[in-house]
């Protein structure tokens, strides 16, 4: 192959950039993915760059380019993802975690004391970031996490279980593996937090996602009916009924869905304070019903 030209690092991954720049794809996409599975830091590089680069690595980089190439997210190519300074495996099951759910989870950590025991659900938990790190950071809370998705599952307990979290997955629509029938789990108590980042994107933005989201993300973890809110509207309805008295909700939201899921928990919660929070870019990003003060 091409190891007679004596490419160097540096020369390999700029030939793949160049390519995949004139399909659209990010210039960095193919250096970091490289670096990636090197498993190098920036300083690493800078010294190594000039090296030959191998046969093995070339041949690897030329696969990763094809991917990339079709718009498949570096995440699915590497098959992991970070998250709260932790690495979490991802598939084509599960959603490619965002920095805006670090803030919900950041949100949940501040609720309550952490040193008191806390009964916690996190529903459509995808590759289970949220319920994971929950655990993690509060090991004195009791957590589980639900998905319809038995693929998203799977991969949710293989990060549990890398991570050494303790964490007890149910399979389910939204909050029903915990009402009568279908309950089970008779030492269960009341929830004290109901979390989530529920699929809220309606088919009216389809057009205006990124084409690697559309392509390669799974649309049962993206999109709602009820122009997104179809889950809220369940999770509305059935909170209550699992919610302790002084128990919290905390919900990712769509930017432009602030109004509507309040609206949605006002009216089902009407002697709790609904609010809508803000993300970093100042946008509104989560929704939060707790005891009024």
């Amino acid at each position: 192959m091409e190891t007679s030209k004596k490419l160097t690092n540096l020369q390999a991954v700029r030939d793949s950039s160049s390519r995949l720049v004139k399909n659209g794809i990010d210039d960095n996409s193919a250096q970091f993915v490289f670096m990636q599975r090197k498993n190098w830091t920036l300083t690493d590089w800078l010294n190594r760059m000039n090296d030959e680069i191998t046969h093995d690595d070339l041949i690897q980089l030329r696969k990763d380019e094809a991917k990339l190439y079709n718009h498949v997210p570096v995440q699915y190519v590497l098959g992991y993802a970070d998250f709260y300074s932790r690495i979490f495996k991802v598939s084509s099951d599960t959603l490619i975690p965002r920095p805006e759910t670090e803030e919900l989870v950041a949100k949940a950590l501040s609720c309550g004391d952490e040193k008191l025991p806390m009964n916690v659900v996190d529903i459509g938990t995808g590759s289970g970031v949220i319920g994971i790190t929950l655990a993690l950071n509060r090991p004195q809370w009791k957590v589980w996490a639900t998905d319809i998705s038995l693929g998203a599952l799977r991969v949710a307990q293989e990060n549990a279980k890398d991570l050494n979290a303790n964490v007890h997955f149910a399979m389910g629509d939204v909050l029903l593996p915990f009402m009568p029938p279908f309950r089970h789990d008779d030492d269960l108590e009341m929830f004290d937090m109901i979390i989530s980042n529920p699929p809220y994107i309606s088919e009216a933005e389809l057009d205006d996602m990124d084409e690697s989201v559309k392509k390669y993300e799974p649309e049962n973890a993206l999109f709602a009916d009820d122009d997104g809110l179809a889950i809220y509207k369940r999770l509305a309805k059935q909170a209550p009924y699992v919610l302790k008295q002084n128990g919290v909700i905390l919900l990712e939201i769509g930017f432009r869905q602030g109004l509507a899921v309040k609206e949605i928990f006002a009216k089902e919660f009407p002697t709790r304070k609904v609010e809508v929070l803000k993300d970093m870019a100042g946008l509104d990003r989560i929704v939060f019903v707790h005891p009024i003060d």
